[in-house]
């Protein structure tokens, strides 16, 4: 049997290029970076060019501007919660509805704390009204944190506009956004296309690199307070003994994601080659974001009155393997909160399956998906 893995936002199998990078950190430059034997060896130095290798791909200023996590959830966590405790001053945060659980559970969580958060709306098609953001800013907005593209759905918000607009209005606003599923997709220049963004997260896993490693720009002159304590690891800002295979896999993955960028076109003629098929195949369904500007690899579509986790069941048994949103939420019992915040039909919002592709997909892939959901019954 054939499989199709098309679930590239949840996760993405790690390059070759990158777990050969990896593997002589587990076994013989195994050497604790902050001990002698790891100086001796230069397991400090292999870290430094590897956040060199990480700067130059996002295009910060200085590699100092890069700290390393265990994964974006992380650095979500970091950039909000270390925002807050730097400026305890400011009580006001703004975010959006459809924003990753690791921002959205921070944000409902301070608000318990005594800080007011402003929950932005978005349209049907999951788009962000600059109006309302501006109309939301007050004297002691704290933060703004808007994601740079939808995991669920793709679609990305005008960053760039927003940030500026922001930042005009009051420069003493931290902007942070999580582009963890923008990052390795579509180009980043954080002195050109992010220059007015303070903060930003990524992650190793969704660009073929490994699992439990990711990173926070931290532009030079922001105040972030640490979110873990006890070692001097990462310039003081992040202790923790590092985790040294992660840092050199996700500057592979970067060097990796950086070769395969100019691929993004032809993941897009895949994205939309399935799509227009299956908008043939089933007239009745609906393309969650359809009118926005999307990534180009992801195609979130709903069927009317099918449940997508027993669509998704007999997709798997078939070799098929999407999802219906962010693996973060799977075993909510609730509808994805993005395609509510969308206001997607009830008779819809059950049926949704994600669909998103990699650089390692193919033609035949999209034929093979095509062949399982015709036996499906969607229509």
């Amino acid at each position: 049997m054939r499989t199709v893995y098309v679930d590239n936002n949840a996760t993405t199998p790690v390059a070759p290029e990158v777990m050969k990078a990896m593997t002589p950190y587990f076994t013989e430059r195994f050497y604790n970076p902050s001990a002698i034997s790891g100086w001796v060896h230069g397991i400090d130095a292999a870290i430094a060019r590897a956040r060199r290798t990480v700067s130059e791909f996002l295009g910060a200023s200085d590699p100092k501007e890069i700290v390393f996590t265990s994964c974006a959830t992380e650095s979500n966590n970091w950039a909000i919660v270390g925002a807050a405790r730097a400026h305890q001053k400011r009580r006001h945060i703004i975010t959006s509805k459809v924003e990753h659980p690791s921002v959205l559970e921070v944000c409902k969580s301070l608000s318990k704390d005594g800080y007011d958060v402003t929950f932005l709306n978005v349209d049907g098609d999951g788009n962000l009204s600059l109006d309302a953001l501006m109309d939301a800013i007050r004297p002691d907005t704290l933060l703004v944190t808007l994601m740079a593209a939808n995991n669920e759905t793709g679609v990305i918000f005008p960053v760039d506009e927003l940030s500026a607009a922001v930042k005009e209005r009051d420069p003493n606003i931290i902007f942070h956004t999580d582009a963890t599923q923008y990052v390795g997709k579509l180009p980043v220049d954080l002195n050109h296309n992010f220059e007015q963004v303070d903060l930003i997260s990524f992650s190793g896993h969704k660009i073929h690199g490994p699992k439990g490693i990711g990173g926070l720009f931290i532009r030079g002159g922001t105040s972030l307070a640490p979110l873990l304590y006890g070692g001097h690891q990462e310039n003081g800002r992040r202790s923790g003994t590092e985790n040294v295979p992660g840092i050199i896999g996700l500057a592979k993955a970067c060097e990796f994601a950086e070769r395969g960028i100019e691929e993004m076109q032809r993941v897009k003629f895949l994205r939309d080659q399935l799509e227009k098929e299956l908008l043939a195949l089933f007239p009745s369904a609906l393309v969650n974001g359809a009118k926005a500007n999307r990534l180009p690899n992801t195609l979130n579509i709903a069927f009317r009155e099918i449940d997508s986790e027993t669509l998704l069941h007999q997709l798997s048994q078939s070799g098929v393997y999407a999802s219906n949103g962010s693996a973060c939420a799977t075993g909510s019992l609730d509808y994805s909160h993005v395609l509510r915040a969308m206001e997607v039909p009830y008779d819809y919002v059950a049926g949704s399956i994600r669909f998103s592709f990699s650089r390692l997909n193919c033609a035949e892939d999209v034929k093979t998906i095509i062949e399982k959901m015709k036996k499906k019954g969607c229509r």
